[in-house]
């Protein structure tokens, strides 16, 4: 059975999901006001509008917040740094760093994004800046 549940992105998400299977790290800019938002939603937090256009990350970024993970039903599994990253744009997300012991993880830690394919299914991840090949 799969780890990974690949995602089912509605309308709104779904720009996201095609950058990532194009590798890129897609984020929503409001056309009405020009607020950058991750997670998307319907509407504009801040003006209302409804359009939207999407613009690149640089995929650069900084470790906000982080926590070592275990799998509940398989805890014998290796543990996996889950991490809330500020990206250079002002956003922030959620997801795994990888390619760095969880010792030496700490809050802004500089950080940039890398996509792993994981069970079948294309996901960003994050890597510490510059160890990437």
């Amino acid at each position: 059975m799969p780890k990974v549940i690949p995602p089912a992105p509605d309308p709104d998400e779904q720009y996201f999901w095609d950058g990532v299977a194009g590798g890129e790290l897609l984020l929503r800019r409001c056309a009405g006001c020009g607020r950058l938002q991750h997670p998307p939603s319907p509407m504009c937090p801040q003006c209302g509008s409804v359009d939207w256009t999407t613009q690149q990350a640089s995929g650069r970024g900084t470790v906000h917040s982080w926590i070592v993970s275990r799998h509940p039903t398989d805890p014998d599994d290796a543990a996996r740094v889950v991490a809330l990253i500020d990206l250079e744009e002002g956003v922030r997300l959620v997801s795994n760093l990888t390619d760095v012991d969880a010792a030496d993880v700490a809050n802004e830690m500089a950080v940039e994004v890398t996509f792993r394919e994981i069970d079948g299914t294309r996901l960003p991840q994050f890597v510490p800046a510059g160890a990437q090949q």
